[in-house]
C-alpha cells in the first residue's frame, strides 16, 4: 500500500474520501464541525450529522455538494480533548481507514487535528493505526468479483508547509514498522502447514535478504554439536528436524542486545497432548519468534545505530514414538539438567538452550519473548505482556517503550520462594511447578539458564493471540513484540 505525507488544504483535496477528527467537548464540538463546513465551502446540517458527538470510535459520513472535489468526507471522534493520547489517535485513524474501506474508497486523506503534539509521534501514530487496522490474512482465501475494494492509498495531510519533513520522516518510519508488525502477523497466521521449522528459518533468512542483516541456520546436526538437549528433546515427536536461528544486525564493535523468540511453530502439546479444542490455536507458538523476525526487519530498514542479536530455536512439538515423556531428563546447552514433568511446557525447554548461548555474545542485555504460560492469559488477559527479569531499569525502559506503542507491559515478582515449586529431586530443574503462579514459575524456570548479563522474559500468549477484532488488531496473531522492541531500540542509548 502508498502511503505518504502532504499538505494540502481540505477543499484541494481529491482523496475518494477525506477523514476529518472532531472532539467530544461541547465547548467546541460545534466550532469544530463548521469550522470544517467553511474549509470545505459547504453547509453541515444537524439532520447530516445525526447522533454523532465526536465520542471516540465514532464516525460519520458527510456528502459534498455539487462541485466538490472530494464527495465524502468522514467526521471521526478523538473523545475529550484533556484524554487525548497517541493511541486515541492511532483508534481514531483505524476507524477513518475501515470506513473507507467500507466505502469502496481506493484513496483516503487523514487531516492531522491542528493542536497535535507532539506532532512527529501523532503523524506516527495516525500513520500506524491506518495501516494496521487495514491488515487482513486473505492469502487462503478464494477472491471473487465482487469481493469489497482495497484501500491502494493513504495520505497523512496538513494544510500548512511548516512541518513536511518532519511529517515525511515519521510517516516513513511508521510505515516501516507497520510492514513489519504485519510479516510477524503473517507468519503467526500461517498454518502449521506453511510454517514449520525448515521454512521458518527460510523466511528469516528471506527477511535478512532483503532488508539488510545477516542470518545463520544451523541445523539437527551442528544443533547437537552444541548439545541443546532441550532443542533436540522437544523436536524429537516430529517429522520436520528443528533449527537453530541466528539473527545479526549493526557494527559487532558494540556489545550486543540480544532478542530470543520462541520457535514452536506448532504444538500438540506432545505426549501431554493438549484439548482439541482451540488446538488450531497453536500454529501461533512460535509468535515470539515471529516479533524478533519482525524487529529485525524494523531495525533494519531503519537503520538504527545498534547492535542487536536474534536467536530463535524452532521446533514442532507433536507426539510420536519418538517423542520425549514425562519423567525424561534434558541436558541443556549450559550443562544443566531438566526433568520433564509435562511436554506440553515445551517452550522454556528449547529457550533455556538459546538463554545459555546468549551469554557466548557477552551481551549488554537479553530480552526473551515467548507465549509461554496460559496462566499469563488468566492474570493479565489480552491487554498486557507479563514481563519478569533481573534488572529494574531494564524493566523499566520496556515500561516506557510499551506505553509509547500501547504494546503495553506488567512486572511480576520472582520470588525465590517460588522456586520450590520447581524443584526436582532428580535433576537441577523440573520444567512445571503446579497450578498457582504458573507464569511465574514458568519465568523461574527460565533464569536457572540466563548467564551473568542483564534479562528481561515476557510472556506474550495473552497479546499474541488474540480471540477477538479490536481497533487495528484482528483475532489470530496480533504482532506483539515488533512496535514495542522497535521503539526501544529507537530509544536505546
Amino acid at each position: 500500500m502508498n502511503v505518504c505525507f502532504e499538505s494540502a488544504s481540505v477543499k484541494e483535496n481529491s482523496a475518494d474520501v477525506i477523514a476529518v477528527f472532531v472532539h467530544r467537548d461541547k465547548a467546541t464540538f460545534s466550532r469544530e464541525v463548521q469550522g470544517f463546513a467553511r474549509r470545505m465551502a459547504a453547509r453541515i446540517s444537524a439532520a447530516e450529522i445525526g447522533d454523532f458527538k465526536g465520542k471516540e470510535g465514532e464516525s460519520c459520513i458527510v456528502y459534498a455538494q455539487r462541485g466538490a472535489r472530494t464527495r465524502r468526507y468522514v467526521l471521526v471522534g478523538l473523545g475529550e480533548r484533556k484524554k487525548l493520547s497517541l493511541e486515541r489517535y492511532r483508534r481514531a485513524a483505524a476507524t477513518a481507514a475501515k470506513r473507507a474501506r467500507s466505502l469502496k474508497a481506493k484513496t483516503l486523506a487523514i487531516y492531522v487535528p491542528g493542536i497535535a503534539r507532539p506532532f512527529g509521534q501523532t503523524v506516527h501514530a495516525l500513520t500506524e493505526g491506518a495501516l494496521l487496522s487495514l491488515y487482513k490474512f486473505d492469502k487462503y482465501v478464494s477472491k471473487n468479483d465482487d469481493d469489497p475494494a482495497k484501500v491502494e492509498s493513504i495520505s497523512i495531510v496538513t494544510e500548512g508547509r511548516a512541518k513536511l519533513i518532519e511529517g515525511k520522516t515519521a510517516v516513513d518510519k511508521a510505515r516501516i514498522v507497520s510492514e513489519s508488525t504485519a510479516l510477524a502477523r503473517d507468519l503467526g497466521n500461517a498454518p502449521g502447514n506453511e510454517i514449520f521449522p525448515q521454512t521458518l528459518a527460510e523466511a528469516a533468512r528471506q527477511s535478512a535478504e532483503r532488508s539488510g542483516y545477516r542470518a545463520t541456520i544451523l541445523d539437527e546436526q551442528e544443533i547437537s554439536d552444541l548439545a541443546m538437549g532441550g532443542v533436540l528433546g522437544v523436536s524429537r515427536g516430529s517429522a520436520h528436524p528443528p533449527r537453530f536461528i541466528i539473527l545479526e544486525y549493526g557494527p559487532k564493535s558494540k556489545r550486543p542486545i540480544v532478542l530470543v523468540g520462541k520457535g514452536v511453530t506448532f504444538d500438540s502439546g506432545g505426549i501431554s497432548i493438549k484439548p482439541s479444542a482451540g488446538m488450531a490455536e497453536m500454529k501461533m507458538d512460535m509468535s515470539g519468534a515471529a516479533a524478533v523476525i519482525g524487529t529485525f526487519e524494523a531495525v533494519a530498514r531503519l537503520k538504527l545505530p545498534v547492535h542487536i542479536v536474534g536467536l530463535i530455536p524452532a521446533v514442532e512439538n507433536l507426539p510420536s514414538g519418538n517423542a520425549i515423556r514425562p519423567g525424561d531428563i534434558l541436558r541443556h546447552y549450559n550443562g544443566k539438567t531438566s526433568e520433564v514433568d509435562n511436554t506440553d511446557a515445551e517452550g522454556r525447554l528449547i529457550l533455556a538452550d538459546a538463554l545459555g548461548y546468549a551469554g557466548t555474545f557477552k551481551p549488554q542485555a537479553v530480552i526473551d519473548l515467548a507465549t509461554l504460560t496460559g496462566a499469563v492469559v488468566v492474570a493479565l488477559g489480552h491487554y498486557a505482556t507479563g514481563m519478569m527479569g533481573n534488572d529494574s531499569a531494564l524493566m523499566e525502559k520496556l515500561k516506557i517503550a510499551g506505553e509509547a506503542t500501547y504494546e503495553r507491559v506488567w512486572q511480576l515478582p520472582l520470588f525465590d520462594e517460588y522456586e520450590n515449586q520447581i524443584r526436582s529431586d532428580i535433576a537441577d530443574v523440573k520444567n512445571t511447578g503446579g497450578r498457582w503462579a504458573g507464569c511465574i514459575t514458568g519465568g523461574l524456570f527460565l533464569r536457572k539458564f540466563i548467564g551473568n548479563y542483564k534479562w528481561v522474559h515476557l510472556d506474550i500468549a495473552g497479546t499474541a493471540i488474540l480471540e477477538e477484532n479490536g481497533d487495528y488488531t484482528f483475532k489470530g496473531a496480533s504482532g506483539v513484540g515488533v512496535r514495542l522492541l522497535t521503539e526501544l531500540l529507537t530509544r536505546w542509548k
